[in-house]
């Protein structure tokens, strides 16, 4: 049973009906994609990953190394005084 319905306008465009966006979460400005799977068209919000997708996309498969807070927060320290160091004088 459908949602809704919209109507293409000339243009080619179409309105995305209040139930229909709120059942994506999108308002202004959102962008949703289109996609085929078999004979249907879906229509998602774009860009909402899953942890797990980001994940994937940086390292791939690759097996990550768990760190405990204190290690993240002292490897970010570093990383800091690193980065804002000032070469020294005699360099």
């Amino acid at each position: 049973m459908a949602i809704a319905q919209s109507r293409i306008t000339a243009q080619g465009q179409i309105s995305v009906p209040a139930a229909v966006r709120r059942m994506l979460g999108a308002g202004p400005g959102s962008v949703l994609e289109w996609d085929q799977e078999g004979d249907k068209i879906v229509v998602r919000r774009a860009g909402k990953y899953t942890f797990e997708d980001v994940r994937r996309a940086l390292y791939g498969n690759k097996k990550i190394q768990r760190r405990t807070n204190k290690e993240l927060k002292e490897g970010i320290r570093e990383y800091i005084r690193r980065r804002h160091s000032r070469p020294n004088e005699g360099d």
